[in-house]
């Protein structure tokens, strides 16, 4: 697949201040359907139907993959080759959201959905279930609530404000630990339409590219700098593992994207001990197999952030998170090194410190903040629209 096939064309190098995408609409229709295959909801008519409800598909963005009408975030065609803790993350639809724009004299959308009710993650900040938030044009709008029964439907209205141009966005954040399934939106007054698309960023990594402990799923370091860069963050970041599962490489390597970034290694400390050469080895054959289906994509590595607790300590196998950390660069710059000038790093430990962590492990909001605009700032650096 080259650079042009999986969503518009990028080159290394330009400066601080380029658009790092070209062809940013290049990947419209190409998000994968259940089965693996390239094509999503992108491809339907965003018609209105009773009651002047819309099909959602055309305007879910962050797909990577569905499951009938369900996003999902692995090839359901795969999953019994995966980690069973990484399929249950999987099915949380992190990172998916609505976006349209709305013609004038629109009052409010209405969004139809079915969800579970949520319990609260262990050691997270408190967050309201069934919350969904709206922006506009990357800046924070308002809030809205829904309440479902246990197992059942419910609807959110959002007020949507006069836009400011017509072609304004607006994007629909959905209360991800719900498992909500959107099954509808609507315009109140006026009407409604898809957003343009733009070009897909694929983003690897564990519980801290799942987002925790943003307060808000808008908050989460994949989600601030997709809006920042002007791209579809599709977030695979999955808590409790993102070890470097060779067969997530192979969907990612199969997966249309203008850009990809991975974020991984806290977990290879604990909770299943690695050791520095063993990350190493991952590290260089995770990266090589995304290059089989991304041979010129721009790929940025994260290296792992801070963790005070594990910097110095040995872990079951003997080995510090500093020692780890050092073990995953050493395989980039090598990789760097032997030829392959699209991939980049970005050192994790000097990004944050610790007031950035919620409970020494994952970012608060702040630390996300941060994380982003580091994230940001290399891609800026390193890609540029190829001429």
């Amino acid at each position: 697949m080259t650079a042009s096939e999986d969503g518009g064309p990028m080159a290394a190098g330009g400066g601080r201040g380029a658009d790092p995408v070209a062809g940013r609409e290049a990947v419209a229709g190409r998000e994968a359907v259940a089965g693996g295959g390239p094509g999503t909801g992108a491809g339907r008519e965003p018609g209105e139907g009773a009651g002047g409800w819309c099909d959602p598909g055309p305007y879910l963005r962050g797909v990577a993959w569905w499951d009938g009408s369900r996003p999902v975030r692995v090839d359901p065609s795969v999953v019994g080759v995966l980690p069973w803790e990484l399929v249950e993350r999987a099915a949380l639809p992190v990172g998916v959201r609505l976006e349209l724009t709305a013609a004038p004299g629109t009052r409010a959308v209405e969004v139809r959905y079915r969800a579970r009710m949520p319990g609260r993650e262990d050691g997270g900040p408190p967050v309201p279930p069934h919350l969904f938030a709206l922006w506009r044009d990357g800046r924070p709008t308002g809030e809205a609530y829904g309440a479902p029964a246990a197992g059942g439907e419910a609807a959110a209205v959002l007020d949507l404000p006069r836009p400011e141009r017509p072609d304004e966005v607006f994007t629909v954040y959905l209360p991800e630990a719900a498992a909500p399934v959107v099954l509808g939106v609507r315009a109140v007054g006026g009407g409604i339409a898809p957003a343009p698309r733009r070009a897909r960023w694929a983003v690897y990594g564990d519980s801290i590219t799942e987002g925790w402990w943003a307060t808000r799923p808008a908050h989460a370091w994949p989600a601030a700098a997709g809006r920042a860069l002007g791209l579809d963050p599709v977030n695979l970041g999955y808590a409790g593992t993102g070890r470097g599962e060779l067969p997530v490489a192979r969907q990612l390597a199969a997966l249309p994207a203008a850009l990809v970034t991975l974020a991984f290694g806290t977990n290879c400390w604990e909770p299943v001990p690695t050791t520095p050469d063993r990350l190493y080895a991952l590290t260089r054959a995770f990266a090589g197999t995304v290059r089989t289906g991304h041979p010129h994509t721009p790929l940025l590595v994260v290296s792992p952030l801070l963790r005070p607790a594990a910097e110095a300590a040995p872990n079951g196998a003997g080995a510090t998170l500093a020692e780890l950390r050092g073990a995953l660069e050493q395989a980039v710059r090598d990789l760097r090194a032997a030829g392959d000038d699209r991939l980049f790093l970005l050192p994790g430990h000097p990004l944050l410190d610790a007031r950035h962590l919620w409970d020494g492990l994952h970012p608060n909001d702040a630390g996300h903040a941060r994380l982003a605009a580091a994230v940001v700032d290399a891609v800026r650096a390193h890609v540029r629209p190829a001429p």
